[in-house]
């Protein structure tokens, strides 16, 4: 078992009655995790996982009265403190996989992190006026993992939830990429800050600097006889349509007086995406607008505005259909939260195994019938 996972289960207070319990906390959310990472999406799920395994987890866990029950599975991550066991994941996260071991990642080319929020649709409470849990993630985009999580209010609240996701998070010298809702002076100033760099989404809710910028580029790069140059133009014809990507950069960031105020700004770009489905005959066109303070080079930004879009497809797609996360069902507010670290950890647990060439759904199935393969995922 992770020794760095195992001593951070360890430093968890356990908020039960000292008295009355008879299964140890580490044991718990050590079973929960192996759990998750075969396959498990219930209480009673973890609890048949855990009497099924019985003899191979007793090889390192105590076990001082067996398995517990899922009734005991689900009472101890109602009470277990979700902040503590986010920071947790954090602290786990930040040791086991710094951004230096980033396989394959060019030095000249800052680590992506993408900042995007997820509802988890069935955790809702109608009886007490609840609605869904809404969640915070930092995604490294290039390796594939998940760095943090935080509860928000509310879709609205991802701005306020940023300080806290970010709090104990190595961003330095990182681009953290964010949507419109966080495309605000106060995120970036906290962003910068951190010694990192923001590109952020630029949309009407920023009103004049939203209309400016659009006016420029619609003047200079979309307009017939337009003399700027895409600094990416690209052609797409997959998934059985044409696509033609073309992103611009203002030359001066001078050039657009409502964003001096802007921290460290030093780059504003546009994406156009001209799209035709094939056999269909209809031709759509979308532009969007960003601003940025890295350094990088404009084709560098391209990469990465595109690649912000990984953490929808490599994070909240794989938890929603491969973990089952959207239709869950549990809908006490702390027990739901700490379900939703463990698929986290089991994410990360996957993604980082690089000894066997399969899916994450074909490795999860191996994990669960070998044992040998789930302490290969296990010890890192």
């Amino acid at each position: 078992m992770s020794e760095g996972l195992v001593e951070q289960f360890a430093a968890l207070d356990d908020p039960r009655c000292l008295g009355k319990v008879a299964h140890r906390l580490v044991d718990v959310l050590v079973i929960a995790v192996c759990a998750v990472v075969a396959g498990a999406e219930t209480f009673e799920d973890v609890a048949r996982y855990g009497r099924g395994k019985e003899r191979w987890l007793r090889g390192f866990l105590e076990l001082p009265h067996g398995v517990p029950a899922h009734d005991t599975f689900r009472r101890v991550l109602m009470l277990v403190d979700p902040d503590a066991f986010e920071r947790a994941f954090l602290a786990w996260v930040r040791d086991a996989f710094p951004p230096a071991a980033a396989p394959g990642g060019d030095p000249g080319t800052p680590e992506q992190v993408a900042v995007d929020g997820k509802t988890v649709c069935h955790a809702f409470d109608r009886r007490r006026e609840r609605s869904p849990l809404h969640l915070v993630s930092a995604y490294a985009t290039e390796r594939g993992l998940v760095l943090a999580q935080c509860a928000s209010d509310d879709k609205g609240g991802e701005p306020g939830a940023l300080p806290t996701l970010l709090d104990g998070l190595d961003v330095q010298g990182c681009l953290l990429s964010l949507d419109a809702l966080s495309c605000r002076r106060d995120v970036a100033r906290q962003i910068t800050a951190r010694g990192a760099d923001y590109l952020l989404t630029l949309k009407a809710n920023q009103g004049r600097a939203y209309a400016e910028v659009e006016a420029w580029f619609a003047g200079h790069a979309f307009e017939r006889g337009a003399d700027l140059r895409p600094c990416f133009d690209a052609f797409d014809d997959t998934h059985g349509r044409v696509v033609r990507r073309r992103v611009f950069a203002c030359p001066e960031v001078a050039a657009c007086p409502t964003l001096r105020d802007w921290p460290g700004l030093r780059a504003v770009l546009a994406t156009e995406t001209i799209r035709g489905v094939n056999g269909a005959g209809v031709v759509t066109a979308e532009r969007r607008h960003y601003l940025s303070s890295s350094a990088a080079p404009p084709e560098v930004l391209a990469h990465a505005i595109r690649r912000h879009w990984a953490i929808e497809n490599g994070e909240h797609w794989v938890l929603d259909v491969d973990f089952g996360e959207d239709r869950c069902r549990v809908r006490e507010r702390t027990a739901a939260r700490n379900f939703a670290v463990l698929r986290r950890i089991a994410l990360d647990l996957l993604r980082a195994d690089t000894s066997r060439k399969a899916s994450l759904t074909g490795k999860r199935k191996l994990a669960a019938w070998d044992d040998a393969y789930m302490a290969t995922l296990l010890s890192g």
